[in-house]
């Protein structure tokens, strides 16, 4: 792992979004929300960028844990996507799991998957956060755009394609038209290495990015689409993806909030296009779903592109031009229902680039914070990191609570944060720089600096 670490001040309140005060977010990782975005800060500099990405609180401080130097799979843009931490067993907390989306057509013509080494394809790779070794743990020609990744409680690995439309065929499951979930079982003397991977087909062919468990052993997904639908898979036995029933999110009377049900999906078609599927059963369709994450009883799913106050825009603006995005929390209780709580325009602001106005816009990836909060980084020029307090109030009374905040902004403009996560420290949050404008794509801690924490 490298040494290097550098603290950003700053000492401007927070004094963007009308719902939310300049005070300090409490927990582990307190903080002082940040003034704005990373206008006026974006930067070419590749010592920099290199080294010093985030703007990040005071008090805060950022390292690399692996980049491009380090472990360099492909030849062209290396998108290091989603990740995950050894959450159970013997090494709890010590290898990072992460997922490399990289796309592309028939081999030998791929845009961006061809490797170093020669074939292409596809790749999932682990770091060894005591040591700082990295390396490609599993790599695939038929894998395409993998992006969505999870540690299940039974000590597997389940990763998944983003992809609508399969340009490679799985062998073992021919007839998916889209992308698949894979599950990897690790070795059991070396966590750095596989001893096999599955496919999963049951868990539906979808653009899929996300995926989340909840303690049944229950398995949600999503179709990032413009029109994409929400996924539980219920697997007859617990533990085991080679059985079950996948069903979708309805709410009722056509609406996009409120209370719904799970409907149970034609399996058959559902491995050649769940969204096929979905569509005739009549289940809601948001706009691109992205990922999602389980606080308690709550699943909370990024949306993209949606507009609230036309859900049936899906063009990911509004109608004054400004980008949009919003995040839905699904109650997974007895009763379900799914509401949105988080939206441009309604408890954030919206994002101008034009007025260099910071906002909330096409918010990607979500993480559970360690005392419950939900971290949510954009897919966005100046890519922020946003903080939401479900136990906040909503003081205006306009249904959405006013506890949310900017921790981080990112200077690489054409880069994107992705696969926020935490891991076993409360004081650390990992987050992926991708399609770095310096061709150097990198895996960041950000940690918050406290006594015996330094």
């Amino acid at each position: 792992m490298k040494v290097s670490a550098l603290a950003l001040t700053l000492a401007a309140a927070f004094a963007v979004n009308a719902h939310a005060d300049a005070s300090v977010v409490n927990g582990p990782m307190s903080f002082n929300p940040i003034a704005a975005s990373a206008y006026g800060q974006a930067t070419t500099d590749a010592v920099i960028l290199n080294s010093e990405p985030w703007v990040i609180p005071e008090g805060y401080v950022q390292s690399i844990v692996s980049d491009e130097t380090d472990l360099d799979i492909y030849v062209a843009h290396d998108w290091t996507d989603m990740l995950t931490v050894n959450e159970t067993g013997k090494h709890a907390g010590r290898y990072l799991y992460r997922t490399h989306e990289v796309r592309g057509g028939a081999i030998g013509i791929d845009g961006n998957s061809a490797r170093n080494g020669g074939g292409s394809g596809g790749a999932v790779s682990v770091v060894d956060l005591k040591t700082g070794v990295a390396r490609e743990i599993a790599g695939r020609a038929d894998w395409e755009a993998l992006d969505g990744i999870v540690w299940t409680p039974w000590q597997t690995v389940l990763f998944a394609e983003e992809v609508g439309t399969a340009a490679r065929p799985d062998p073992d499951a021919p007839q998916a038209q889209a992308g698949l979930v894979y599950e990897l079982k690790l070795d059991k003397h070396d966590p750095m290495s596989a001893e096999s991977v599955t496919v999963r087909p049951m868990l539906g062919a979808l653009a899929h990015e996300g995926i989340e468990i909840d303690a049944k052993g229950n398995v949600y997904v999503i179709d990032e689409n413009r029109k994409g639908a929400i996924y539980k898979f219920v697997p007859t036995n617990y533990g085991d993806l080679s059985s079950g029933q996948l069903y979708a999110l309805k709410v009722m009377n056509g609406a996009k909030t409120g209370a719904a049900e799970w409907v149970a999906l034609d399996m058959t078609q559902a491995q050649i296009r769940a969204n096929v599927a979905a569509s005739a059963v009549g289940a809601t369709e948001y706009c691109r779903p992205e990922d999602i994450e389980r606080i308690d009883s709550t699943l909370y799913v990024a949306l993209t592109c949606e507009d609230v106050d036309n859900p049936a825009n899906t063009s990911g603006k509004n109608a004054a031009g400004y980008n949009v995005g919003a995040v839905l929390a699904v109650e997974l209780g007895e009763k379900t229902s799914a509401k949105y709580v988080v939206a441009s325009g309604k408890n954030t602001p919206y994002e101008n680039h034009a007025a260099a106005t910071t906002g909330f816009a096409k918010v990607d990836n979500l993480a559970n914070g360690p005392d419950g909060k939900l971290w949510m980084v954009e897919d966005n020029d100046y890519s922020d990191i946003w903080v939401y307090d479900p136990r906040s109030k909503d003081t205006n009374g306009d249904g959405y609570k006013d506890g949310v905040h900017l921790f981080a902004s990112l200077k690489d403009k054409p880069a994107e944060g992705s696969g926020i996560y935490f891991g076993k420290d409360p004081h650390t949050l990992y987050v992926n720089v991708q399609h770095s404008g310096t061709g150097n794509d990198k895996t960041m801690a950000i940690t918050r600096q406290h006594q015996g924490n330094k």
